[in-house]
């Protein structure tokens, strides 16, 4: 008799979940041929999203640091799709492959469609404007890797006019809308970025004078997840670096040339970026299975969505219970690489015939960067056992938030390859530029 196909599990979405998923499922399912895993992704490439701001400031090369999915594949028993995701035929079971077209508009990939026995939905969020007038027309983005690119080659066009005819350039006004971690993070790091430029010559940078950020933000303070304290430490922080923080100012429109706040108050602003709120992707509403206000697919403790038990969904794109509380669980990178790790395991026990288990949250706690100058956070007591939390800031802030990084490194690279990277970038820090500047 035929040998019979082994069961496929197709991953939609190559960000932190669903590649660190793709990973797993590969080693332990894929290298044996007890399945057929298939990671389809809209890029070649994938670097951590909660680095993008260091993309888009420069100060991360993200060629350097890019995982190639292909040779991801390779080496860890999967394969590779690359495509975009349009749609989903729930009763033949297959994902719908829209095609994929260069810059001039040529077709590469030709629209195809995907079986699956076990399809799990892994596509991330994007930037939610809550109806704001303008906002997606005006305002940069970093919800994927080639809009922080692309900011980043708009910032280095500006920075090589200011080297070239610095007396005839206005002064650089950049208006960050939100108060989350990304825009926190990221003017601290164009900061950093600043400095950097002019330590390789580029004249005509001084804060408030040729350059001038503000950071906008409805609500009473900055960083809501972190306690009154650090958030003020944060604020405080970011003055110092000559940002302009604006708190309890609710943004009304963004034109052209700034930003309309409820107030009255105009903000005169040539680039603007929008890190105010996310939500899941318009075109999950299309596929027929449930979702909630913020276009999330609801899932039960088994991560399977409501109304298709061989359907998954994890990372931002899923509303997952949080056991104890009315909320879902928060939209972080530690919680799709959680959902992973489960689903992992689950997706081997079910093939054996066993239950799935649930998925339980552990909240590891919140981390900010505030680029090279600083770091705060809060760390749960699931980290030491216990249910206490502790404040953290410094050098041992730093650590920690660095140590999150090699987590997700180390779960595609595994301990011994992940050691020897960071021995590489140690060594070659001296020949290494510290901004990209092309």
């Amino acid at each position: 008799m035929p040998r019979a196909r082994p069961q496929r599990i197709v991953i939609v979405g190559g960000g932190a979940g669903g590649l660190e998923l793709a990973t797993r499922l590969g080693r332990r399912l894929g290298r044996s041929g007890k399945a057929d895993v298939v990671l389809v992704d809209s890029s070649l490439v994938h670097v951590w999203k909660p680095l993008y701001h260091e993309v888009a400031a420069g100060t991360l090369d993200s060629q350097a640091d890019a995982v190639t999915y292909l040779a991801q594949a390779y080496r860890n028993g999967f394969r590779f799709q690359y495509g975009r995701m349009s749609g989903l035929d729930r009763e033949r079971k297959q994902i719908l492959l829209a095609p994929l077209c260069d810059e001039s508009g040529n077709e590469i990939v030709p629209a195809s469609e995907v079986a699956y026995e076990v399809l799990v939905i892994a596509v991330g969020s994007v930037s939610n404007h809550f109806g704001i007038p303008g906002a997606a027309e005006h305002c940069l983005h970093l919800d994927t890797l080639a809009q922080a690119e692309d900011f980043h080659r708009r910032l280095v066009r500006l920075l090589l006019r200011a080297q070239t005819a610095p007396q005839q350039l206005a002064p650089l006004r950049i208006a960050i809308i939100g108060e989350g971690a990304t825009g926190v993070e990221l003017a601290a790091e164009l900061h950093t970025a600043a400095q950097r430029a002019t330590h390789y010559g580029v004249v005509g940078l001084r804060p408030g004078q040729d350059w001038w950020l503000c950071l906008i933000e409805a609500a009473p303070r900055l960083l809501p997840p972190l306690s009154p304290h650090l958030a003020a430490k944060a604020e405080a922080q970011l003055r110092r670096l000559g940002v302009e923080v604006l708190t309890g100012e609710r943004v009304e429109a963004v034109t052209a040339d700034g930003v309309e706040l409820q107030s009255g108050r105009r903000i005169r602003a040539s680039v603007k970026v929008w890190a105010a709120g996310i939500k899941a992707p318009s075109w999950l509403a299309t596929l027929g299975l449930e979702t909630n206000a913020a276009g999330q697919l609801l899932v039960r403790e088994t991560l399977q969505t409501t109304r298709d038990d061989a359907i998954f969904a994890l990372g931002d794109c899923a509303s997952a219970p949080l056991p104890g509380s009315s909320r879902p669980v928060p939209p972080r990178a530690q919680a799709a690489q959680q959902q992973a790790l489960f689903l992992a395991g689950a997706l081997a026990r079910q093939l054996q015939g066993k239950p799935l288990g649930r998925f339980v949250y552990r909240d590891r706690g919140s981390l900010i960067s505030l680029s090279q100058h600083d770091a705060v956070g809060r760390l749960m007591g699931n980290l030491f056992g216990s249910s206490s939390s502790l404040t953290i800031e410094g050098a041992l802030a730093r650590f920690a938030y660095n140590s999150l990084y090699r987590r997700h490194l180390i779960a595609l690279y595994g301990p011994f390859r992940t050691a020897v990277l960071g021995l590489a970038r140690r060594l070659t820090r001296p020949v290494r530029l510290r901004l990209k500047l092309h």
